[in-house]
This record gives C-alpha cells, structure tokens and sequence, in this order.
C-alpha cells in the first residue's frame, strides 16, 4: 500500500493519487465512503480511471461517487454539490485528486456555504 491519507477533521480526510489496492487499505483503517475529485486524465494517461477505481471502492465495501472538479475552475455548484455527497456519504469520508489539496480546498469552502 503506498496511500497517505491525511486528516482534516475527525470525519474527513484526504488524499493524493490512489489506486486500485489502496481502496481496500481505506477501508481497512476505517474509511466509509470515498469522493474520487480528480478528472480522468488530468495530466497523467497514466492515472487509473474513475470507473476502475469505484469498481474496486465497491469491491473493498465503500460508497464512492466521482465528482471531477478542475482545480483551477472550482465553481460553486462544485462546492455545492460535494457539501451534499459529504453530507449524504456514510462517515468518514476519504476524498482524493492529484494531491490532495483540492479535496481540502472544496471541504472549507463546503463548511462556509
């Protein structure tokens, strides 16, 4: 397992790039639900695809749902729709794109609208 799952809040964390092995290694330390935020493809045909990453969240007992935001185009019906998957997904909650940090980015502004 090569995932680094970083804490934000005790229901919420996220991550870098994970693949299909690491969906088993979330749920293992606990995680319920996964948010893929990372577009397929996004500067890496190498990246596995969404659709082979929820395969293998589902496989590993999680709830996922893809919802790719551009990092540099965060909208608000972006922020608005990933305050309602982290509202609706069973707690905790992992979220990953290419680094983390727009995961974390749409989880504050989640919290103030």
């Amino acid at each position: 397992m090569s995932a680094e799952f970083h804490t934000i809040t005790e229901l919420f964390s996220v991550a870098p790039q994970l693949h299909p092995d690491d969906m088993q290694a979330a749920a293992d330390v606990g995680f319920k639900s996964v948010i893929i935020n990372r577009p397929d493809f996004e500067l890496d045909p190498t990246q596995p695809e969404s659709a082979i990453m929820m395969a293998a969240a589902e496989k590993a007992g999680l709830v996922v749902r893809y919802q790719p935001v551009v990092s540099s185009q965060i909208s608000l019906d972006d922020v608005l729709e990933f305050k309602q998957l982290y509202t609706e997904l069973p707690k905790p909650v992992l979220a990953y794109c290419r680094s983390g940090a727009r995961c974390a980015h749409l989880y504050q502004l989640a919290q103030q609208n």
